[in-house]
Formats: structure tokens, C-alpha cells, sequence
């Protein structure tokens, strides 16, 4: 019996008991702005700011966001908060180079040449719904859930020009079947 939950090759069939207890914690994209960016996501994709870091002597800031409707569990203790964060799955970490300004930078998105990261993705419970607020928000898309080849899916952009994936995790399924072979 495999650890995996399908085949591929280069998959490890023992895993290291040295691993154990390594959590995914974080996604790092350079931002020019902060307040667009943490408007964007806190605002638009209704992340929570968990933790905020300046480093004042290297001149630049971290901003930790998370998706979730309980925190509960967040320590007020800002100690005890800056562990909680570092060992939660599936963080985002916007950085913040302080020279870094809108009219200065310009991020690599890894889709054009050349090519490297692509996109975070989030799922959301209606598509149709999220699409419609993100049209009505002026939030630009670089795919409609209509367009291309791969309908039921859409790509958003935000500040920097990251893209988004945005899908309904009970429809990827079937938005991917015609596309792949099983």
C-alpha cells in the first residue's frame, strides 16, 4: 500500500521520520504597496492580517495573511502569536522591500518568459457569485470562467499582477475531466 493517493514518477515511497511534524506554512510574493496589496487581500479575497513584521535596519516589512472564518485560537500574547503563525499551514507572506514603491517596481509574475511561479488559487463556494463581486470591485481578470479551453475557472489579478486562480473545489473535478486522461 502506497503513502500517496496517486502515481507519478519521482515520488518517495518512504517518507523520512525526520519530516515529521514539517507544516507548509508560506507563500512569499513581493508587493510594491502595502496598502493597496493588504486592501486587495484583506478587502477583496477576505483574508486576516495574523502577524505583521518590520525590520527597520534592512528596510523592509512582512505582512502574514490567512483565510478562515475562527480564529479563536489566536493568541492576543504577541510572542505566542509570532509561534502560531510560523507553524500554520498555508499562509501568505506579502513582502515589502521599503525603496519598493507602485511607480518603481515591477514584479515578475512567472507567466511570461521567463516562465517559473504561476499562480496561488483559492476556492470559493459560488463562482459565479465571486466573479460577479470581483467584476463589480474592478478587479481585472486575466481568464473569465468562460474563456479558453478550460471552462468553470477564472484568474484574477491583484496590485502587483499576481495571478489568482479562483475555482469551486466540488466542480474541479469535472471542470478538468475532458481535459485529462485517467
Amino acid at each position: 500500500m502506497s503513502r500517496h493517493f496517486d502515481e507519478a514518477e519521482g515520488l518517495c515511497e518512504e517518507k523520512d521520520p525526520a519530516t515529521d511534524g514539517f507544516v507548509f506554512n508560506q507563500t512569499m510574493l513581493r508587493i510594491a504597496d502595502p496598502k493597496r496589496s493588504l486592501d486587495f487581500y484583506t478587502r477583496v479575497m477576505g483574508m486576516t492580517l495574523l502577524k505583521r513584521l518590520d525590520f527597520p535596519e534592512m528596510k523592509f516589512s512582512l505582512y502574514f495573511l490567512t483565510a478562515g472564518e475562527d480564529f479563536t485560537d489566536v493568541s492576543e500574547d504577541d510572542k505566542e502569536r509570532t509561534r502560531q503563525t510560523f507553524g500554520r499551514p498555508a499562509m501568505l507572506e506579502l513582502t515589502h522591500n521599503w525603496d519598493d514603491t507602485a511607480e518603481s517596481a515591477d514584479y515578475h509574475n512567472g507567466n511570461s518568459d521567463p516562465k517559473g511561479f504561476g499562480h496561488i488559487g483559492f476556492h470559493v463556494p459560488d463562482l459565479g457569485h465571486a466573479c460577479d463581486r470581483f467584476e463589480s470591485l474592478g478587479v481585472p481578470f486575466q481568464k473569465r470562467p468562460d474563456d479558453g479551453a478550460m471552462k468553470g475557472i477564472a484568474f484574477i489579478k491583484d496590485p502587483d499582477g499576481y495571478w489568482i486562480e479562483i475555482f469551486e473545489a466540488s466542480q474541479v473535478a469535472s471542470v478538468c475531466a475532458p481535459h485529462i486522461t485517467s
